[in-house]
């Protein structure tokens, strides 16, 4: 019963499509305050794009998270890997953040284009910030 109603949780969410994916939306105040926590990792589905967010909490999660933070183009601003439970992070800039769960075993996100030039960029601005 638990898992059903977990379930209906993302899957009753409009639907949007993010750096080649098709994820779940967070509307309304429960679904951006829940995000995919208090599930079990196998019915967090894709991940959950949370729009207007530049900071999430990993309060309630049952498993790590890998967190892209997107500027408003919805072009990937920052990438943090492994995110484990009962953390907050944040990016300045940020427009939306998807969610997606860690893969285990994997360092890097399956479906995620641009990584290497996203990570040059945040360098670079980073060095001019200096």
């Amino acid at each position: 019963m638990e898992s059903s109603r977990a379930a209906d949780r993302l899957s009753s969410l409009p639907r949007g499509r993010v750096l080649g994916r098709e994820i779940p939306v967070a509307v309304g105040f429960r679904a951006r305050l829940l995000g995919i926590g208090w599930l079990p990792r196998e019915l967090s589905g894709d991940g959950l794009l949370i729009p207007r967010c530049a900071s999430v909490h990993t309060f309630g999660m049952r498993f790590d998270l890998d967190l892209v933070f997107l500027d408003q183009g919805g072009r990937p601003l920052a990438f943090h890997y492994a995110v484990s439970p009962r953390r907050l992070v944040w990016c300045r800039g940020a427009d939306a953040v998807l969610e997606i769960p860690s893969v285990e075993g994997e360092s890097l996100p399956p479906a995620i284009p641009w990584e290497g030039d996203v990570a040059a960029e945040t360098r670079d601005r980073e060095r001019r910030r200096l």
